[in-house]
This record gives C-alpha cells, sequence and structure tokens, in this order.
C-alpha cells in the first residue's frame, strides 16, 4: 500500500504541474519578449469610416495603417455600421473576439435618434487566428434593461474569480425625462448569450458615464489589481481588488489639462517589457483622433504625462475609440502577412474597355460607370493555394473573394475550406487576345478561364477569338 500511495501522489503532482504548466497569462498580456501592438478601431463618421481598422506598431507610440489603410471588416448586420471596438483574446489564446457599438452616424441615423431609439444589439466577430474572422452576429444586450435606449462602447474582461468574461458597455435610462448613460454589465462565456444584465457603474444624479476601460495591474504593482478610466464628464481613475467589487475613486485627468470636454473614449496599452502605460485618448472636441498619455502608475492622476507631438505619430487614419492587444511573435507574423498595405485595383475589360468587373448584391459581372466604386475594386493576394497564383480580395467586403461555383462567379466570404481556396485562386498569364494585358486561370478547372459573357463573368475553356478577348483584362488602378 504505501508503495501505490507513493505512485498515486507522484501522479497527482505531475498532473498539478502539467495543469500548472497550462495555465497562461490574463487576456491583457504584455510580457518582455512580445514584439508589437494591434490596435483595432474606427476612423470617423459615415458608412465606410465606421467599420473596423487595423494599426500596428513596434513601440506602442508610432503606428502603421494595415491594408493600406483601408477597413478589414464590415459590418453586414443591424446598422451595418460599427464603432468603438473592443478586442478580446480568450485565456488560452485560443479564441479572439471583436465586439463593437452598432451604430452609424450620418449613414441612416443620426445622434438623437441613437441615443432614444438606437440598436440595443452589439455587433461581434469572432476568430481561432486573430485573421480568419466569421460573419459578424447581433448580441442583445440592452434589450431586456427596462427603458434602455441603446448600447453604446462595450468591453469585455477576463474574471478569474468565475472563470467567465465580465461585458460591459453603456445604456441611456433617461432620469426625470433626460438622457443618463450609465455603465451596465452581464457575465458570458462566448458573447452568444448573456446572464440579465446589472448596474455597473452609475454617477449621481444627472451625470452620465459612457466610456470605460479596464486594465489589470501586474503583481506588486500598485495598490490596486485592477484600474479603470471612465468618461464621466472628466477622464475619472478608480482602483479595485475585483472587477465587480468595491472601486475607489482615484481623481482624473482634470490636474494635468485634460478634461471630458476635450478628450472621451479611454485605451489602455501596456508597454511590452516595461512599468510604463499609455492611455490613449480621443481628442473628440477638436476632431484629432487619439493622443498617448503615459505613465508609471496608472492609479496616480498626478503621473500621467501627455506627449510632444514629435514623439509619436498615429499613422494616416484618423483613429478612435478602439483597443490596442499585445502580439506573440505569431499573432504578430500573421496579422502582418494578412494585412500589406496591397492597393486596390480594378479588372478593365479588353474588348469593353470602358466597363470594369464589379460586384453588385454578390453577384459579379462587367459594367460602365460603376458607382460606388469599391464596388469594382478589388485587392490582388497571393493565392489561396497554390504558388504563384493570385486572388481577388474585395475592398468593399474585406474577406470576400471571388469565386466560381458551376462555373458561374459570386462575390463570397472565404470559409477557409480547401474548396473556398482552389474555387478562388487563378494563375495570372499573359493576355489571350493582348499578350501586355492579362487573364486568369483557373486553379482546379486549367482548361478554362475568367470571361466575361452578355456581361456576366464566367469560367470557360477558350476556344475562339471572340473568347480569348472576353478572357482578356487590364489590371488598373
Amino acid at each position: 500500500m504505501p508503495a501505490v500511495l507513493s505512485r498515486l501522489a507522484a501522479i497527482f503532482v505531475a498532473a498539478c504541474l502539467l495543469f500548472t504548466a497550462q495555465v497562461v497569462t490574463t487576456p491583457q498580456r504584455a510580457a518582455a519578449a512580445d514584439p508589437g501592438y494591434l490596435m483595432v478601431h474606427f476612423t470617423g463618421e459615415g458608412a465606410t469610416n465606421q467599420q473596423m481598422y487595423l494599426s500596428h506598431s513596434t513601440d506602442g507610440l508610432h503606428w502603421n495603417d494595415l491594408n493600406g489603410g483601408a477597413m478589414v471588416l464590415r459590418s453586414t448586420v443591424g446598422t451595418k455600421g460599427v464603432r468603438d471596438p473592443a478586442l478580446v483574446r480568450s485565456p488560452d489564446g485560443s479564441k479572439y473576439w471583436i465586439i463593437a457599438t452598432d451604430l452609424c452616424i450620418s449613414c441612416g441615423q443620426d445622434w438623437n435618434a441613437s441615443i432614444n431609439n438606437g440598436s440595443r444589439n452589439l455587433v461581434v466577430w469572432e476568430s481561432s487566428d486573430l485573421v480568419s474572422w466569421s460573419d459578424p452576429w447581433l448580441l442583445n444586450v440592452a434589450g431586456a434593461i427596462p427603458d434602455g435606449r441603446n448600447a453604446w462602447a462595450p468591453e469585455a474582461i477576463w474574471d478569474p474569480e468565475t472563470n467567465d468574461y465580465v461585458l460591459y458597455w453603456a445604456t441611456n435610462v433617461p432620469l426625470n425625462g433626460k438622457t443618463k448613460h450609465r455603465i451596465f454589465y452581464a457575465r458570458t462565456s462566448d458573447f452568444h448569450t448573456i446572464s440579465t444584465p446589472q448596474i455597473y457603474i452609475d454617477r449621481p444624479g444627472a451625470q452620465e458615464i459612457i466610456d470605460t476601460q479596464i486594465i489589470e495591474m501586474p503583481s506588486g504593482v500598485g495598490n490596486y489589481r485592477y484600474v479603470r478610466a471612465s468618461g464621466d464628464g472628466q477622464i475619472t481613475l478608480e482602483g479595485s481588488n475585483s472587477i465587480l467589487g468595491t472601486w475607489t475613486d482615484l481623481g482624473n485627468l482634470s490636474g494635468v489639462g485634460l478634461t471630458g470636454a476635450m478628450v472621451e473614449g479611454p485605451m489602455w496599452m501596456k508597454f511590452n517589457g516595461q512599468n510604463k502605460w499609455g492611455l490613449y485618448l480621443d481628442q473628440y472636441a477638436s476632431n484629432r483622433g487619439y493622443m498617448p498619455v503615459l505613465t508609471t502608475d496608472p492609479s496616480n492622476p498626478a503621473s500621467y504625462q501627455t506627449q510632444a507631438a514629435g514623439s509619436y505619430n498615429m499613422g494616416g487614419t484618423k483613429k478612435r475609440h478602439g483597443w490596442i492587444l499585445n502580439l506573440t511573435a505569431a499573432e504578430e507574423s500573421r496579422v502582418l502577412a494578412r494585412w500589406p498595405n496591397t492597393p486596390a485595383q480594378r479588372l478593365q475589360s479588353y474588348n469593353f474597355q470602358d466597363r470594369y468587373v464589379r460586384q453588385t448584391n454578390f453577384d459579379v459581372r462587367i459594367d460602365p460607370n460603376v458607382s460606388p466604386a469599391d464596388d469594382a475594386q478589388f485587392r490582388m493576394r497571393p493565392g489561396l493555394t497554390g504558388t504563384g497564383t493570385v486572388s481577388f480580395e474585395s475592398v468593399k467586403f474585406p474577406g470576400y473573394f471571388l469565386r466560381h461555383a458551376n462555373y458561374d462567379f459570386q462575390l463570397v466570404r472565404n470559409d477557409g475550406t480547401a474548396q473556398f481556396a482552389a474555387d478562388a485562386t487563378f494563375r495570372q498569364v499573359a493576355g489571350l487576345a493582348d499578350s501586355s494585358w492579362s487573364s486568369f486561370q483557373s486553379y482546379n478547372h486549367p482548361d478554362r478561364y475568367i470571361r466575361h459573357y452578355a456581361y456576366q463573368l464566367k469560367l470557360d475553356p477558350i476556344t475562339t477569338a471572340t473568347g480569348r478577348a472576353d478572357a482578356t483584362f487590364r489590371v488598373t488602378s
């Protein structure tokens, strides 16, 4: 028996060690070995600017727009506009979610309508690799809140006390007939279903609060495990040792010249390998987007320092209310490979030179005078399969590619399958009618080429002079 017990004890210890080895750090990680940072954000008003954009930085202060400064995800649900995204990584790094406000100002709704009768939903995307994203879905978070009028500025943080996420957002529940946004929260494990929403932050009287973001502090730094920054008339700082526990008011940033009348949308970042943090603030009053404020102690309002204009660079696009993720080397490699600055281009017909390949309601044809212009704009990506091949990704609908099915073409979202990759991949060869132009040979049906017939795009074998002209295109800007 003692020998058996000894063996059982050894097995138990080994199992504990294995379990310990599998525990992963918090999603808001900032390890010294992490090489860079990824920011998800929107850029302004209108149907195009209120979508998802990505920017990358190697130092947390100088940012480069990914994908040529164009959107990387477009909402096709709800209002078909998105703002205020949060980018959430699961504790084990196996899943990512983008959650965002379902709101499209100046493209179907004005501010008054969005405040008093806006979407009660959030928009959610999911990914297993940070580069291939699901179709978006709507998550109703405010529909169960009595007299809840909207759902804005979502955030989420992993709660190790309950092994799920605390999802929190702002909803207007009027007080005495006047607008009053408060922060509500619910628990979720998958961003498909949530617990019953509860009040999280409610400022006294008529004071509203809209933007809140929490950062977890490393062990041994400061007096609090969590610090949150909120837009509530000021940029207010609070500290707590539990996400849903008691929070202590630490003060605000008015003492360093940053008031709520000037800035909003606080966005945290931890510098890799340093005890230094950045709090990015959206300069909404001057319409200038984000600026960084740096500190070595997020819990001390007096420690924050504004930065000289030449010490940081926000890149080519205006960056508004978003989220910064500290990237691992593998994540960074995937992200930079997926969204290089490939130019937007068009495919001009050889024999109808006033016509260009375009999508319309996801069908594909050639038309003159294409409007809106991005219906006829594509990015020639390295082929989804094979070597020396190309695939055509839509500028208007990132993640959607020209794909043939039954020899007809449509614009379809990449589902990640081998069949999709083969159907959406082509070899660019000398033009069949003019070698200074191009033709595109099917990867999985090499006897067939992209051609137009009755102005519709088809995949056909080419045997005649008319066919050769129909299958010849110019790649042009």
